[in-house]
Parts: structure tokens; C-alpha cells; sequence
């Protein structure tokens, strides 16, 4: 292709692969039918490569000793929002660019202005970029939030051009992009929100980020399948990716990181949605067991580690006999197979006939668990329903069970059982390798289980 020439190219939506021509099969993900065809030019892949005006020359960096590298505090900035701080790994890095994404209406640009409006109130230079709404929508929203100070900035722009030359005059310390989509780079021919977009403006907003030292966060609408629209290459590209999670007409928000190269991603925040914005949850547990049904049987208290954080959490049961010849199984909040899996080792080693029975698991709250702690939660929830009976509301339990009925040890059961017995709770069956380190730091029974057997016999005999 000749220089300044533009062309065609095909990009996987999945990975981001490139090539020449259509295939019908990626070669770099192995998904069907997601090549795409777009409009590019050579300009936009040879700008910025390093190829400097005749009689200039290229400036020589040295190497750095890695242990002469110093780490200071304030190279993170504190949002003022424990939990998306919990999540961050402790706040914003600075020069790191994030990914934001989540469902429309979640609540994606309402947290990051509520972020906006902690760091310009302890003086930080902040500046939201917007390419979807007007500056009175905006102020709009942020009337609803509360004041804001003079460090504050707002911009409605979508050229890059443009908003480059401004991000270098007024050098903010943080900037928000709402939303990535809506961007376009006048070296790209295609039109705004198509893969070649999206790459060419999240390339040229990470130069900026590592080169002026300016943390950028910017937010990505998600597709259908519940990923960033735009290849998957997107999410290489940024420090961070932050997804919300949940109802957009349930009022808790849930914030989990995906990637993070500055902590870890194991860590969730818990938000609910006001009138005047969102709201941290503190105590989430107690948040996520608010309405638990009385004397029902099928209803199973189980503790569920997230990062650092023992959560809470009540799954629910149905096991009734089925009319049909092929009995339905459905599980909403966890894996299903896991599900036909615990089933069917009731049926082999308990003798629980249960091949007749339509079968629906529910993790309540909106939570998607997929820790195999969870296992003895929902075994005891089953059998609870198919046998009718009533457990006990002041019993948690947890424990990951195999093939063969056993119950094996789980990560940080002590710290489950502090969380349990810090919100009422009376009894706890758990692996029974487990009991010693947990009955030394709590005044809960402690019921320490071998198999599923046990664990039934302890429960209904």
C-alpha cells in the first residue's frame, strides 16, 4: 500500500486480529463469523513510529537500575470512595489509563463524576471530557450529585485532535473520557465507534497518559455478550478494566476488577444507587441478606470470599418432581454444570434420588459466585428443598466438595466464620480439616464435616 494510500483491512471483534482477506474462522481466538471489514489508511499505522525530519536525531535513553527506582505515595491518588479504591488497589496510579464498562444506565458516568467532584474538592486539577452529552445535561447531573469546586473542568469534544492540544495546555491531573466510542482520530478514515477507531484513539490516549504522567479513565459501552464493544485488544492496551455488574433497576451496583497491573483483581466494591447518586455499602453481607425468607425450606446461608472481602450470601433452592420426561435443571448466579454435577454426586454417593426432579438454584442479590466454597451451600440448600425441611436461619456453611462426597478444605476459613459470627450467626458446618484453625478465634459451634454424608446425618437425622 502506498503511503497515504487508504485501504481495507478485516479485524477479528473478538481479539483483534488482523488480515489481508475474510475468513470465516479467527485464527488467533478459533471464534466463527467475527471478522469485519475497515476502512484504514497508512498514515495512521506509520505516525508516531519513530521516524523523525532529516537532520534530527533520535534522543538516546539510558537504562535504569530497578532498585534505584523510587515508589512514592502520592503517585496514587485517593478517589475519596473506599470501595472503588479497594477495587483500584488502593486509588488511581498516575499515568495509568482505565477502562470502565458496564451495561447503559448501570451507573458507569455517575460514579466517575462523583469521582470528579472528590478530587477537584482537595484541589486536583480534573477534566471531563464528554462526547455523548451537552455541558447542561452534564451540570444537570452534577446538580443531582452536589457542588462542585472551580477545578472542575468540562469538555464536549470528540475530535482527538483537539482534545490532545487541550489536555497539553491545561495539563490535568486526571481526565475522564465518556466515552471511548464517541472519539475519532482524523488519521482514521472509518467512522467513530468501528474497531479501527477504537484502537487508533486508545493507542493515541495511553501515549498521553505514560508521556504527560495524567491519568485517564475512560468508560466503554458493552455488547449483547456483556464485553467492551470493540476488540478484545482493548483490554490489553489499558492498566485497568473495571466492570459494573447488576440490575439497573435494583439499587445495589457491584464493581469488580477484571485486569489491573497495579493490584489485585480479585477485589469487588459494592455500591448503592440513590437519589443523589451511588452510595458505598460497608457492610455488604448484611446488605446482600436483607428479606430473607422465614421458615422456608431449599434457603442456605453460604460465606464466599471476594479478594480479601468474606461476603455473605443466601442460595436458594427448588427441588420438585417433574411432569415431564427429561427433568429441567436452571441455575441463575452460578455455574450450571457445577450444579448438575453436585447433583449427581448426591444421587451416586447418598443415595438422594433426584434423577426425577426438576432442579432451580438461585444465588440471591444479583451475585455471580463461582468460588467452589460454595458447594456444601448448595448441596444442603438441595437437599433442604427435596426433603421439605427447614434449616436452621443462624447456619452458614461452606466447603468445597469432589467426586467422591468429600468435604475439602477451603482459602481463609477463619475469616469466614469471624465474618458469620460478627452478623449473628450460631452455628457453622465447614471441612472438617478445618475446625482447629477456626475453633481457637470464635465462640460459634463449629461443626466439622469429612463428607456430604455427614453432613446430612447431622442436618436430618
Amino acid at each position: 500500500m502506498a503511503k497515504g494510500k487508504s485501504g481495507t483491512i478485516f479485524f477479528c471483534q473478538n481479539c483483534g486480529y488482523e488480515s489481508a482477506k475474510w475468513m470465516g474462522q479467527c485464527p488467533g481466538c478459533r471464534e466463527w463469523n467475527t471478522f469485519v471489514e475497515e476502512a484504514v489508511s497508512k498514515a495512521s499505522y506509520t505516525k508516531g513510529a519513530g521516524v523523525l525530519p532529516e537532520g534530527r536525531r533520535l534522543r538516546r535513553r539510558e537504562p535504569s537500575v530497578l532498585s534505584d527506582v523510587v515508589i512514592r505515595k502520592e503517585d496514587r491518588l485517593a478517589t475519596g470512595m473506599g470501595e472503588l479504591d479497594r477495587v483500584l488497589g488502593g486509588g488511581i496510579v498516575q499515568g495509568s489509563l482505565t477502562l470502565v464498562g458496564g451495561d447503559p444506565g448501570i451507573g458507569k458516568s455517575t460514579l466517575l463524576l462523583q469521582v470528579c467532584r472528590t478530587l477537584s474538592s482537595v484541589g486536583r486539577k480534573v477534566l471531563y471530557i464528554s462526547g455523548e452529552e451537552s455541558l447542561t445535561q452534564i451540570r444537570m447531573r452534577a446538580d443531582r450529585i452536589g457542588d462542585f469546586s472551580r477545578n472542575m473542568t468540562l469538555l464536549c469534544e470528540t475530535n482527538l485532535n483537539e482534545i490532545t492540544e487541550v489536555i497539553r495546555s491545561h495539563m490535568p491531573e486526571v481526565v475522564v473520557i465518556d466515552s471511548i466510542q464517541t472519539m475519532y482520530s482524523e488519521t482514521v478514515s472509518a467512522a467513530p465507534g468501528s474497531i479501527s477507531q477504537v484502537r487508533e484513539t486508545t493507542g493515541i490516549l495511553l501515549q498521553l497518559a505514560k508521556g504527560l504522567g495524567v491519568s485517564v479513565l475512560i468508560v466503554g459501552h458493552v455488547t449483547k455478550e456483556g464485553t467492551v464493544a470493540g476488540p478484545r485488544v482493548l483490554e490489553h492496551m489499558v492498566d485497568a478494566v473495571l466492570y459494573f455488574e447488576g440490575d439497573r433497576h435494583a439499587s445495589y451496583r457491584i464493581l469488580r476488577g477484571v485486569k489491573n497491573r497495579f493490584g489485585s483483581t480479585n477485589e469487588i466494591g459494592v455500591f448503592e444507587m440513590r437519589e443523589q447518586g451511588l452510595a458505598e455499602v460497608q457492610n455488604a453481607s448484611e446488605y446482600m441478606l436483607n428479606g430473607r425468607p422465614e421458615k422456608a425450606s431449599g434457603c442456605v446461608v453460604v460465606c464466599t470470599m471476594e479478594g480479601t472481602r468474606p461476603l455473605l450470601v443466601e442460595i436458594q433452592a427448588l427441588v420438585c418432581h417433574s411432569n415431564f420426561g427429561i427433568p429441567r435443571r436452571q441455575t441463575t448466579g452460578t455455574d450450571f454444570n457445577r450444579v448438575n454435577l453436585l447433583m449427581a454426586v448426591l444421587e451416586k454417593r447418598s443415595g438422594v434420588q433426584l434423577a426425577a426432579c426438576d432442579a432451580y438454584v438461585n444465588i440471591t442479590g444479583g451475585m455471580k459466585v463461582l468460588e467452589p466454597a460454595i458447594d456444601l451451600g448448595i448441596v444442603l440448600a438441595v437437599l433442604s428443598s427435596f426433603r421439605n425441611v427447614e434449616l436452621n436461619p443462624k447456619l452458614v456453611a461452606f466447603g468445597e466438595v469432589g467426586l467422591s462426597g468429600e468435604v475439602r478444605a477451603v482459602s481463609m476459613a477463619a475469616w469466614r466464620v469471624a465474618e458469620a459470627e460478627k452478623l449473628g450467626f450460631e452455628v457453622c458446618i465447614l471441612p472438617a480439616v478445618c475446625v482447629k484453625e477456626c475453633a481457637k478465634q470464635s465462640r460459634m459451634e463449629i461443626v466439622g464435616v469429612k463428607t456430604v454424608q455427614d453432613a446430612m446425618e447431622w442436618l436430618f437425622s
